[in-house]
This record gives C-alpha cells, sequence and structure tokens, in this order.
C-alpha cells in the first residue's frame, strides 16, 4: 500500500476513538506496543505490529474520566484502564493498546442502553448503586397505586348487593347419635321473622348505633379509623371486636361462608362499600337487626324481643333496647343465661350484660342520643322471662357439650356456629344416656322430699358422665334437670365442685411412681405403712413439723377421733383415711401428684389454686369435672393407657368434613403394674371398704368414694374395664354460685359418696353393662418397696384449745434426703364399719345413723386440717363395738394381716370443728367449664 493512502495518525483519547483504534489493529493484525516501545511518529507508522497511540493517558483517572464522559459504566472503564497500565512512558502506550484488545475495553466502546427501571443504580457503586433514587420511589408508589386502584374498580363492579332474605335459608345445624340416627336439629336461622324500620322503637336504634357505630349516618360503609383501632387492640392482645361498622356486620350476617380468609374479609370489604354507597341507611340498619344473633336461638330483634321478654319488639323498653344491644358483642358472653366455654357462666354473662348495659347508657350522652338527665332514669337491669328450649332433657347439654368441642377443634366463635349448616356426629350412645338419666330421676324420687324438707331438699344437683376407657369416648353424660326447667349448667362438664378422697388414688399412684424422699425414689408398695390416727402432726421433707399460720405444729384432722395407729396406705384407701395421705402426699412432693394427675388427663386449671402447696391438696380440693373424672379413672381400667376424652368423631359443613376431628392417640400415662396396683386397691374400697355398698353388682368393679368438707359434695367414681362413670351429688345457691351443705338432705345427718352417689352409680351401671361380657380386671405384678412410718402413740389426743382452733397448714417445705424405717405399732381397736349406716354419730350428735365414710374432713382441710361439719361417720358408736372397718377377719386383702375384733369406743362424733375453705367454697360453684 503506498504511502500518501495511509490512514492519518488518529489524536490520543479515550471513548470510541480509543475503542475503534483497538478494533481496527485488531482486524490489521497488529500487536501492542512492545515493553520499551518509544512514542515517536516512527514508531506510530511503522510496521503493522506495532500500534501505540499518539496521546496516551496520563493516569487511571483520566481513563476514568474519558469513560464517563462516553457514557460508560465507572467500573468498566477504570477495569478497561487498570488492565491497560498503570506506569507511565512506553508503558501507558501499551496499555491503550490492551484496553482496545478483545474482551478488555468494554468500558472505552460505545455507551451503554439506559434500562427502563435503572436498578441497581447504574454510574453508581458500593452501597449506593443499592439505594434506589426518589425517581424509581415515587414511580413504583403511582404504579402501585394505579394497579390498587384499577383492582379496586374492577372487584366493585363485580360484587353485588346482598340479599339479606338469603340469610333466612340457612341450615340448622343437625347432631347424631353414635349410632347415626338423629339426635336434635338446632341453630341456623329458624327463629326469625323481619320487621319494618317502623317496628324498632327509637331506643333501640339509638342504644345500636351508640355501641356499635356512633358514625353510622355518616360513613361510607367502612370506618378506617375503626379497622386502626381494632388492629391495634389485636397487636395488644386486647378486645379484637370494634372495627367492623354496622353495614359490615349487616354484610357479614348475610354469608353463611364465616371462614376467616383474606379473600373473604376483602370481598366483605367491597361489598359493604358498595351497600353503603347504593343502599338506604335505614335499610341497612333494619336489615342488621333482622339478621343479627341475639342468643336464646334468636335471629332477629322480633325473635330476639319475644325470647327474653315476651313482647313485640315496637313495644320494646329503653331498658330492654339497652339489653339487647348488649348482647350483640357476643351472646355466648353476654346472654345471662350462660354459654360455651369456661367463661360462659351464668354468673360471669350476667355480670358482663349489666357492665356493658350501663355502659351502653353512658355512651348515648356521650354521643348526643340521650340527655344526662334522662340518662339518670334507667338504673334497673331488666328482668327476663323464662327461657324455651326446643332441646327437652339430656338434649340440651349433649349438644352444648358437642358444640364446645367442635368450637375449640374447628377455630370457629359458638355465634359463627349458630348460623347453622353443620352435620355433627357425635359419640352419645342413646340408651345409655336414657339409663343415666333414668337412674338419676329414680333416684331423686326416693331421695328427695322437697315439700316435706323444703330448707335441706331443695337445690340439690347431680351430674355424672360415662367415658369408654379403651378409646376416650364420652358415651353418656348427665347435666341437670334440662334447659327447659331454667337449668343451664352442665354438671357433667363444669368445674366448682371439689372432688374429695376420690384424689387419693392419685396421691397413691404418685409414691408408686416416685417414691419418697425416705425412700430414695423407690417406688412405694400399697403395703407401706403411715401413722393414721387423728390429729396427728404433719411433716415437713425434712423431718420438722410444718407450721401453720400461728407458727404452731399443723395437726391433720380426720373425720373421726378413732384410733387407727399404723395402717397400710391398701387399708387407709379402703377406710378413706386423712392422716396417711395428707403425710405421703408431702413426703412424695405434692408437684409429683400434680404431674401425675395432669398425665391421667386432670386439667391443671382445676387444680385447687389456694392448695397447690399445702397439704390439703392431697384430701381432692380440686374441682375437675364429672367428665374429666371418669376419664382419668378410665386410665387405671387401661393399665395407665390414657385418652383425651372427646364427644365429636365427624363434622361436616356443607357435605365437606372439617380437619382436626381424628380420634385422639393414646399416650402411657402410668406403666401397667402402677395402674393395675391402683385398681387392685381401688377394688378393695369396693368390696370391703367405704363403697361395699354395691359389692355385690355382678361383674368386677373398682372404684373410690368422695365426701368434703361441711358436707357440700360427694362423689362416686368407678369403673370396670369396659367403662368408667363418675357421679357427683351437691347442692348450690343460684343467685350467688356457692355451695351449701348438704347436712339433713334426703333426712340424713349427711350424705356421702359410698351412700347416694354409689347407689345411683350401680343404678345406672347395672343397666349400662347389659350385653357385655365384663373382663376381669388384670392381677398386678408387685411393686414398690414396703416402708413403715414411726410408731405413733396409741391414746387419742385429748381436746384442746389448740386442736380445736385447728391450725392452718403452711406451703410444702423444700424437700431433703432423710429416711426413717422402723416397725409398726399393732393396730389399735375400731368400733365398727363405715360402711354401716347404723354405725358412728351423725353431725356429731352420738345417733346411731351415722354415714359410711370415715372422710369427713376430706378437703375441708384447706387451711386449718378441720372436721368435717356432717360428723364423724364411724368413730365412735353408742351401740358398741363391731368388726373394724378395715380388713374384718376373715376379709384380709392378701398379703396383708387379718383384721382385728373391735371392743367398743364410744368416742362420740366431732361436732363442726371444721373450717370450711376449700375448693369453691368461697370461690363460687361454677367456675367454668372443661372441653372434652
Amino acid at each position: 500500500m503506498s504511502e500518501h493512502r495511509r490512514k492519518p495518525p488518529q489524536p490520543q483519547s479515550g471513548g470510541r476513538a480509543a475503542a475503534r483504534r483497538g478494533t481496527s489493529g485488531s482486524s490489521a493484525g497488529r500487536r501492542a506496543a512492545p515493553r520499551n516501545s518509544t512514542e515517536s511518529p516512527a514508531d506510530s507508522y511503522g510496521a503493522q505490529e506495532s500500534g501505540p497511540e499518539d496521546r496516551p493517558y496520563g493516569s487511571r483517572a483520566e481513563a476514568r474520566r474519558a469513560a464517563q464522559r462516553t457514557g460508560a459504566g465507572r467500573r468498566r472503564a477504570a477495569d478497561g484502564a487498570g488492565r491497560g497500565g498503570s506506569g507511565g512512558g512506553g508503558r501507558r502506550s501499551g496499555g491503550a493498546g490492551d484496553m482496545s484488545g478483545p474482551g478488555r475495553g468494554r468500558g472505552r466502546g460505545p455507551a451503554a442502553k439506559k434500562r427502563f427501571v435503572d436498578y441497581p443504580r447504574s454510574g453508581k457503586y458500593g452501597w449506593r448503586r443499592w439505594v434506589p433514587s426518589w425517581r424509581l420511589v415515587t414511580g413504583t408508589f403511582v404504579s402501585f397505586l394505579g394497579l390498587l386502584m384499577g383492582a379496586a374498580g374492577i372487584a366493585y363492579a363485580m360484587v353485588g348487593v346482598p340479599d339479606e332474605k338469603a340469610a333466612a335459608m340457612a341450615e340448622s345445624n343437625v347432631f347424631y347419635w353414635a349410632d347415626g340416627s338423629q339426635m336434635a336439629s338446632t341453630g341456623g336461622e329458624k327463629n326469625r321473622q323481619n320487621v319494618k324500620f317502623g317496628d324498632i322503637p327509637r331506643s333501640m336504634q339509638d342504644a345500636v348505633i351508640a355501641a356499635e357505630n356512633a358514625t353510622f349516618y355518616d360513613d361510607k360503609g367502612v370506618d378506617p379509623m375503626g379497622i386502626g383501632r381494632a388492629v391495634y387492640n389485636m397487636a395488644l392482645g386486647g378486645d379484637t371486636q370494634g372495627g367492623s361498622t354496622i353495614t359490615q356486620q349487616y354484610v357479614k350476617n348475610t354469608y353463611l361462608d364465616q371462614s376467616q380468609t383474606v379473600s373473604r374479609k376483602v370481598k366483605e370489604l367491597f361489598i359493604s362499600i358498595k351497600v353503603g354507597a347504593e343502599v338506604d341507611k335505614k335499610k341497612i340498619l333494619t336489615g342488621y337487626l333482622n339478621t343479627a344473633f341475639y342468643g336464646r336461638n334468636a335471629y332477629g330483634i322480633q325473635a330476639a324481643s319475644q325470647a327474653y321478654f315476651g313482647v313485640d319488639s315496637k313495644h320494646l323498653t329503653p331498658e330492654q333496647s339497652v339489653f339487647l344491644a348488649s348482647v350483640l358483642k357476643g351472646p355466648n358472653l353476654y346472654n345471662p343465661d350462660g354459654g360455651v366455654g369456661a367463661m360462659a357462666t351464668p354468673e360471669a354473662n350476667r355480670e358482663r350484660a349489666e357492665k356493658r348495659w350501663k355502659w351502653i347508657f353512658d355512651r348515648q350522652v356521650e354521643v348526643g342520643a340521650m340527655s344526662a338527665e334522662d340518662r339518670t332514669k334507667y338504673t334497673k337491669f331488666p328482668a327476663f322471662v323464662k327461657q324455651k328450649s326446643s332441646l327437652a332433657g339430656q338434649s340440651g347439654y349433649l349438644v352444648d357439650t358437642a358444640k364446645e368441642f367442635v368450637a375449640k377443634k374447628a377455630g370457629l366463635k359458638p355465634e359463627e356456629l349458630e348460623k347453622g349448616g353443620y352435620h355433627v356426629y357425635t359419640t352419645f350412645q342413646k340408651d345409655k344416656v336414657r339409663e343415666l338419666e333414668k337412674a338419676v330421676n329414680a333416684t331423686k324420687k326416693d331421695f328427695l322430699d322437697k315439700k316435706k324438707r323444703p330448707e335441706t331438699d331443695n337445690l340439690v344437683q347431680f351430674g355424672a358422665a360415662s367415658v369408654d376407657p379403651e378409646n376416650g369416648k364420652i358415651v353418656a353424660l348427665y347435666g341437670g334437670e334440662g334447659q327447659e326447667a331454667g337449668h343451664y349448667s352442665n354438671n357433667a362438664n363444669t368445674t366448682g365442685v371439689p372432688v374429695g378422697s376420690t384424689w387419693k388414688p392419685y396421691v397413691l399412684a404418685a409414691a408408686m411412681k416416685y417414691g419418697t424422699l425416705r425412700s430414695k425414689g423407690v417406688p412405694l408398695s400399697p403395703l407401706t405403712k403411715y401413722n393414721g390416727n387423728d390429729l396427728i402432726v404433719i411433716n415437713d421433707q425434712n423431718g420438722d413439723p410444718i407450721k401453720d399460720a400461728k407458727g404452731r405444729p399443723f395437726r391433720q384432722k380426720n373425720e373421726s377421733e378413732k384410733v387407727w395407729g399404723d395402717v397400710t396406705l391398701f387399708d387407709a384407701m379402703q377406710d378413706s383415711i386423712n392422716t396417711p395421705f395428707v403425710q405421703l402426699g408431702i413426703d412424695v412432693g405434692l408437684s409429683k401428684t400434680r404431674s401425675v394427675t395432669k398425665d391421667l388427663g386432670i386439667l391443671e386449671s382445676s387444680f385447687d389454686k389456694g392448695n397447690l402447696n399445702n397439704a390439703s391438696f392431697s384430701l381432692g380440693t380440686s374441682t375437675p369435672s364429672a367428665i374429666r373424672m371418669a376419664s382419668s379413672y378410665g386410665t387405671f381400667a387401661n393399665s395407665g393407657k390414657h385418652y383425651e376424652p372427646y364427644s365429636v368423631t365427624q363434622v361436616k359443613h356443607k357435605d365437606k368434613p372439617l380437619p382436626g376431628f381424628e380420634a385422639p392417640k393414646q399416650k402411657r400415662a402410668l406403666s401397667a403394674p402402677i395402674a393395675d396396683n391402683v385398681t387392685k386397691v381401688l377394688e378393695n374400697v369396693v368390696q370391703n371398704g367405704t363403697a361395699k355398698g354395691i359389692k355385690d353388682i355382678g361383674f368386677p368393679v373398682a372404684g373410690k368414694t368422695g365426701t368434703t368438707d361441711k358436707n357440700k359434695s360427694a362423689w362416686f367414681v368407678g369403673y370396670t374395664r369396659e367403662l368408667s362413670t363418675a357421679v357427683t351429688l351437691f347442692r348450690t345457691d343460684p343467685k350467688e354460685g356457692k355451695l351449701l351443705s348438704m347436712n339433713g338432705t334426703g333426712g340424713v345427718p349427711s350424705i356421702h359418696g359410698g351412700d347416694i352417689p354409689a347407689e345411683l352409680w350401680q343404678d345406672y351401671m347395672a343397666q349400662a353393662m347389659k350385653g357385655v361380657n365384663p373382663k376381669p380386671f388384670p392381677e398386678p405384678d408387685e411393686i414398690g418397696e414396703i416402708f413403715e412410718e414411726s410408731p405413733s402413740p396409741l391414746p387419742t389426743p385429748s381436746a384442746t384449745e389448740t386442736e380445736e382452733e385447728e391450725p392452718e397448714p403452711t406451703p410444702e417445705p423444700t424437700p431433703s434426703p432423710t429416711k426413717s424405717e422402723v416397725k409398726p405399732s399393732p393396730k389399735p381397736s375400731q368400733t365398727c364399719e363405715p360402711g354401716d349406716w347404723g354405725c358412728g354419730s351423725g353431725n356429731g350428735s352420738g345417733e346411731n345413723t351415722g354415714g359410711n365414710e370415715n372422710e369427713g374432713a376430706e378437703n375441708g382441710t384447706t387451711e386449718n386440717g378441720g372436721a368435717d361439719g356432717g360428723g364423724s361417720d364411724s368413730g365412735g358408736s353408742d351401740n358398741g363395738g363391731g368388726d373394724i372397718g378395715g380388713a374384718s377377719p376373715g376379709t384380709s386383702a392378701p398379703g396383708q394381716p387379718g383384721g382385728n375384733a373391735n371392743a367398743g369406743n364410744n368416742n362420740g362424733g366431732s361436732a363442726n370443728t371444721g373450717n370450711n375453705n376449700g375448693g369453691a367454697d368461697n370461690g363460687g360453684l361454677f367456675g367454668g367449664t372443661e372441653t372434652p
């Protein structure tokens, strides 16, 4: 090629010029300048293999600036410059050539194409690349807002105004027996009658608006501030209601789907907005009051007015209107009849309703709907008419028990269940429920005479429950006289009635499992001996006397002053002697007993909170329900395998099964040797002890009696391998909800677990076990070692002022290692068998009509170890001696010494020396319900 056609030299620069030279040199086959090349023009236009630039960069900074001017990224320019060279002279020239080579000088090529969304940001590096620009933030927000508005517009156009008449088409809830036949139909919108706006009194309108949505006539169907308050309250764990306007609640009432999904909530929001914009406010208010649930199976204001007050809605007084507005907050918790769940007792519900009733009147003054002068006129809470129930007899209690179980398992509120459409399949067996009710009614007829003994035979309550030990199914229960009779609390599923000596088997089981401090954790045999005398001093685990509140040694009271001496736990259970089990409970550790009872299914919430750390806890001051007691004893029957009690096997909503209703899984609560040994001990209670009145029932039975302080409750819990049943008897003041003494009830001085409750149990079980081939209880393996208490003095302690005042026990002391093992003293003589009606002094009077248990002080020792006000049933007899109440001659249990014949011991009764402070005596009877 001639020299005059050769391409003129290009000026040295960065950016595209350098890139073009690099590309041209590469395509022509030129090489980068050697390390020591010069920068002379001759070198620049010499042979093809050399390709130096005329104006090389002086530094890397220049290269970066050049790259910025061409729009390239800083990093690529810097990278290209860095790769091109870092020195001066000829090295820089070589660097420029290197930058123009393939794959290297990209930063100095053509300007990078701008992106629509500049993120991560170009032209920035380090952390600044990841900080969005204000343009990006603004654009994103505007775009999102536009999309949201577009979606909202589409959703608003798609939803329709609901038809309130659709709510009236809701199905009832149908409940089925265990055999699949229909038991009851309830719920749904059956009891509902629409009224016009003119039939709703102004007092009702004002009350509802003031309480639920003060801005009702001004808002657009939703209240953003209200929603914000609701979210805030929920975040703080407070009231979860208050975010919905009347319009939203009306819309929600017209939908059967009560799911808590986001899609449903969004749909409800848009419908509410549309209804608020298109429907007249008076029509919305009328529709809301016509579709709301008020309790007593009443939907709508007209049905509610009739259900609570027996009047039409247009005749409601202001007091009545405000009550109906109050109950709208949640009928389950504000209906004074009571509701479903532990918190929904009649007493608690009435207290809540009265409080809200007063608040709504004050709120009307606050929002200007009522003058302060008019407010002073309304001070008397309205009276109600007697509730009419379509669920007669036990059906109401069965349905409530099942509803509570469903609500808990499915996460539904009781009000949501009342919307209807649910098919509930229960575990209840029709024949057993009827036999149990029949047995209770027969007992009432034979035992009670309200006309002859109104002061003692009125207000007596029965409760019972029957559970299958092999799977936990609740097969029968007795809850009371019926909701149609005004009795709404379910006696089978309520807490508040102390269980007395039926608690002692749990203490024995704990001793078999954990041993005591003196046994160094070695399990105790039931043949271990303890001092059974009356008023013995109870020692802590250090061996020191437990002190009462006055600093004196605490002495535990038995029901009688009989001198028992050292007795085996086997015999102590048979005769229900208190002192051995109080000392045993301390030796084992009360926390161990609590652990065992929880494993057996007793809810910790039913433990007597005031007795968690004192001796009386071992005597049954706790208040489990009859269902839980039957279930826990069923674990003994099932050799220690426990199933949680349950009442529902399947639930369908619109033919779709709901999850979560699988049968409970088996868990090992006790080892088989422990459970079977407890059963052996309780078999002896039936054959030779306080429950021997039912020993001839005709099949193997184990069980335990229980009687409480001042004769306020009596229990019998017994079982076969196939069925476990608990029966309770108590009196209660319906106004104050407190337990009353049963002394004199039925014409006898005192009631005990071994008579009326055990007899009722026998009447029911004899029928319930028909057609069943009963299995014998397993013969237990020997368990534990025999430890013996120190010999105790034989004479009965003399009655002193200190003993009569009966000091209180103190909290359980901290254990420390001790051990004492000595031989027992001979068993003292006894006066008569506790099972004999003609034995003992009733109510301390010396009469020959005492009860048949030695457990009068069983749980009346909450604070001071007092004796039962019902007297000493088997301690002292005016008619001379008899066989011992323990192991009589010829009736000794295997491996035990025979009994001794008795000489007379005319100690008389211990009359009302007790001081009841146990259980629910002062805390109200119905502490709530337990969900089976």
